[in-house]
């Protein structure tokens, strides 16, 4: 009976300690907190990203006061645009460990702004979305899809490596998102967005194709502090949301999302091993007043 109550225990429920995780984009944002977020609770994380100097100064400022004796920040540069770079990156993985148990493919890129209009104009309208740079909505496309489809590519084998280590147990990739690729809102990113519902997409579909081996699912944040919502991250990676910017939205939380309700989602799909190709949207109510 006490084994039976055991197993429902918080650190039995989200037990993460000696999990190997990689995630890309993990040195700013959204991606730092989730690295964060396993390296505390006894996992090694690999961070990656194309900013060595970047990456180097959140594994030495994060890294070095973890709350499990067992955690680790582990930082090595990739271009996911790359695929060069993405296997190279598999390979220097591959001589330290012999299996990946997560996989968060977070890079991302925003892009340019929409242009603003103060009134509705069809030829107005028409000129200023026709002058977009081609360019700039593949390059979007190519971080956000491409890539998160290159990397779960490349890591499937040490995925593969980590089923059947534990009773009952599957590794998974998680997919980050946005809300933006669910809602009607533009945000004046059109570009984003559309990349953001074609992750989320492609979330469905690799939980297809790798349904009997790696749980692939997705997290679609709401406004959270990060270099892509603020612009800017302070001398130890984090970034902090004004006021003004977050209360626009007309949260139904009235605030905007913090570390906490990232890191439990994130712990929650990687450790919960009955939930396949869902997107969870984390965002305090956004889609109830813009869906």
């Amino acid at each position: 009976m006490a084994s039976e109550n055991a197993k429902l225990t918080v650190n039995n429920l989200f037990n993460v300690e000696g999990w190997v995780c990689v995630v890309t984009g993990g040195g700013t944002g959204v991606g730092l907190v989730i690295s964060q977020a396993f390296a505390n609770n006894g996992a090694r994380v690999y961070i990656t990203s194309r900013r060595e100097n970047v990456l180097k100064n959140t594994a030495e400022h994060w890294g070095s006061c973890l709350a499990h004796p067992q955690g680790k920040l582990i930082y090595a540069t990739c271009d996911i645009n790359s695929k060069d770079s993405i296997r190279k990156f598999v390979d220097e993985i591959e001589k330290k460990e012999d299996h990946v148990d997560l996989v968060v493919n977070n890079a991302g890129t925003l892009g340019s702004r929409d242009a603003e209009q103060e009134h509705w104009d069809p030829v107005e309208l028409a000129e200023q979305l026709f002058n977009d740079d081609p360019a700039q909505w593949e390059g979007v496309y190519k971080t956000n899809v491409v890539g998160t489809f290159f990397i779960s590519a490349a890591f499937l084998p040490l995925l593969h490596a980590a089923t059947g280590r534990r009773p009952q147990y599957t590794p998974s990739i998680i997919n980050i998102s946005s809300v933006a690729g669910i809602s009607r809102t533009t945000f004046d990113h059109v570009k984003y967005n559309v990349s953001k519902a074609a992750a989320i997409h492609l979330t469905t579909m690799l939980a297809q194709k790798f349904k009997n081996e790696v749980r692939v699912n997705s997290i679609a944040p709401g406004i959270f502090p990060s270099e892509m919502t603020v612009g800017t991250s302070d001398e130890h990676n984090k970034s902090h949301l004004s006021t003004e910017y977050w209360e626009k939205w007309g949260i139904p939380a009235g605030r905007p999302g913090r570390e906490e309700d990232i890191a439990q989602i994130a712990l929650l799909l990687a450790c919960n091993q009955y939930v396949y190709g869902q997107t969870i949207a984390v965002d305090g109510g956004y889609m109830i007043a813009h869906g």
